[in-house]
């Protein structure tokens, strides 16, 4: 896959993983758009070593489903390092 359409998915499964997670998160879209594609690199590299994946293709259902669930483990862990600040 190469590197725009790489940024494409992860654009795309950092949206889609917003919309999944219930409740506000904190950060706008573009930190969303950002973290769903570090999201996509971590379910890329996560699902190649635990399952032996491979995320060659962009319409691959495979890299998809890896990507958003990436993301939304860096959704979540993002979500609780700057959720608990509080405000004076």
């Amino acid at each position: 896959m190469n590197f725009l359409a790489f940024l494409l998915l992860g654009l795309i499964a950092g949206a889609i993983a917003k919309m999944i997670l219930p409740g506000r998160q904190s950060g706008g879209w573009l930190i969303t758009l950002v973290l769903g594609v570090v999201g996509a690199l971590l379910g890329g590299f996560l699902g190649s070593v635990i399952f032996g994946a491979s995320v060659d293709g962009f319409f691959d259902l495979t890299s998809w489903l890896l990507a958003i669930g990436g993301s939304i483990i860096v959704l979540l862990v993002y979500g609780a390092l700057t959720g608990r600040r509080s405000r004076v």
